[in-house]
């Protein structure tokens, strides 16, 4: 049976500043994300579908408050992660919108790392339920923690592992050497990046037939991708 395909997150973002919206949609997208940008909580509720990760909300939008918005997303039975975006910094503004469900609450203006770090955060809860990744005939089960190529079995060492789940939830795309070191190793990371160079390796060595393509590509200057067949 065909186990559920590699798929990138997708992202929602509800913001009616063109700057701010135009911006975070060109980050995300840099960082591998499928972005829906969206000026309305009308727009914002009809472009959230159930493949849906994360919805980055805004709470002052033209047509209505971003916390109904929060509300009748968390009213849904398929309801997505939601980081509420906003200049509303009083203490009282953060306990309505984590009452109204959102997940996270960060206050404009925001130092961008720290927004991309809690998006991975967001974004690998809900990636945490995508238990069966398939890319040609490379098989992961992240919850059993085993890999498969053309049925038989591969033993990963456990940062391998975590890099090429990493990997194949964007498979097709191209994930920067930057987030992969970030979310593999640790945000803070300050070593040497040469590590990252000898897993890809050690996944090249394990995954790959003798004498054949490789299942990893290396985009110079930018990471690596998972070729789909």
């Amino acid at each position: 049976m065909r186990l559920l395909e590699a798929v990138t997150s997708h992202i929602v973002v509800v913001e009616d500043d063109a700057g701010i919206g135009a911006s975070l949609t060109r980050t995300l997208e840099g960082q591998g994300f499928e972005v829906s940008w969206q000026t309305t909580g009308a727009g914002a509720l009809a472009a959230v579908r159930p493949a849906t990760a994360l919805v980055i909300l805004d709470l002052g939008l033209p047509d209505q408050d971003g916390l109904e918005v929060c509300r009748r997303l968390r009213a849904r039975s398929s309801s997505p992660q939601v980081l509420i975006l906003t200049a509303r910094g009083e203490e009282a503004d953060v306990v309505l919108g984590l009452d109204a469900g959102a997940d996270d609450y960060l206050i404009k203006p925001f130092r961008l790392a720290e927004l991309l770090a809690r998006v991975r955060a967001c974004t690998r809860r809900v990636d945490g339920e995508r238990d069966h990744l398939v890319a040609g005939d490379l098989a992961i089960d992240v919850a059993a923690h085993t890999v498969a190529v053309a049925g038989e079995s591969v033993d990963l060492r456990p940062k391998e592992f975590d890099l090429l789940v990493a990997l194949a939830r964007s498979a097709g795309h191209v994930v920067a050497r930057e987030r992969l070191l970030g979310e593999v190793w640790d945000e803070h990371w300050y070593g040497s990046t040469k590590t990252l160079d000898i897993h890809i390796w050690a996944l090249r060595r394990k995954l790959d037939p003798p004498g054949g393509a490789s299942r990893i590509s290396t985009v110079r200057g930018v990471g690596y991708r998972v070729d789909l067949p």
